[in-house]
């Protein structure tokens, strides 16, 4: 099998890179299904405190392969639906991942694309990111990504985007909430790299009350708590 996810851990972080860089890493069956692996064997790993999800190339992730979706245009309701779960459930199990995870968004991110980067706790874009939610394009609807954009850049703007499948760049991603952060494409690495800092600084586990006992009483004795070290 071609591997299709690259996974590199170090330090409590685990870098998941989509590699399929010869299509801006559409999503595919078995990429699905590799991706999902990969993030369901990870939300296992209790050394994992967070995820960045990257793509390879020149885009995060451009949707939906299209090949795949001719082939589902001859689909009954029922195959239909049989062929979206996968993605449905890629996507439940990246936005209930109990490690902070970090989208790292470059290059055009249409469709499926989209769906990842808002299933993010966290996602950092470059100027150069452009987005579309094209699917009405193609006579479909953003059903199984509906949940995660709608709760990013709330109801009344998703109305507009999901009819009127128009292409926004990444300040107007940033403005509707769906980029937290826009950054030029070179400075893209140095700003994950101060983001994972901060992020080390605070509890994996916070609110647990072993975490509790020890960030208080790091705090009190003027000293860093043990997970920043």
């Amino acid at each position: 099998m071609t591997d299709l996810v690259r996974i590199e851990r170090d330090q409590g972080v685990a870098r998941v890179t989509l590699n399929r860089p010869e299509l801006n890493n559409a999503l595919n069956a078995e990429l699905i299904t590799q991706l999902h692996a990969a993030l369901e064997g990870i939300a296992k790993d209790a050394s994992i405190a967070t995820v960045v999800l990257a793509g390879e190339g020149k885009s995060l992730c451009a949707g939906a392969d299209i090949n795949e979706m001719r082939k589902a245009g001859d689909y009954s309701r029922e195959d239909n639906i049989k062929h979206a779960l996968p993605l449905a459930r890629l996507l439940a199990t990246l936005d209930r991942m109990p490690q902070t995870t970090v989208g790292r968004a470059q290059g055009p991110i249409y469709g499926g694309g989209i769906g990842v980067v808002a299933a993010c706790d966290i996602a950092i874009g470059t100027t150069e990111a452009t987005f579309c939610l094209s699917e009405t394009r193609l006579g479909i609807v953003p059903a199984m990504i509906s949940p995660y954009v709608v709760r990013a850049i709330g109801e009344r703007t998703a109305r507009r985007y999901f009819q009127t499948a128009e292409v926004f760049d990444a300040h107007e991603a940033h403005r509707i909430g769906l980029l937290h952060e826009v950054v030029a494409a070179d400075a893209l690495d140095e700003r994950l790299a101060k983001m994972l800092r901060q992020l080390k600084s605070a509890a994996p586990g916070a609110r647990a009350k072993p975490e509790a006992r020890e960030g208080l009483s790091a705090f009190l004795e003027k000293r860093k708590p043990a997970w920043s070290n």
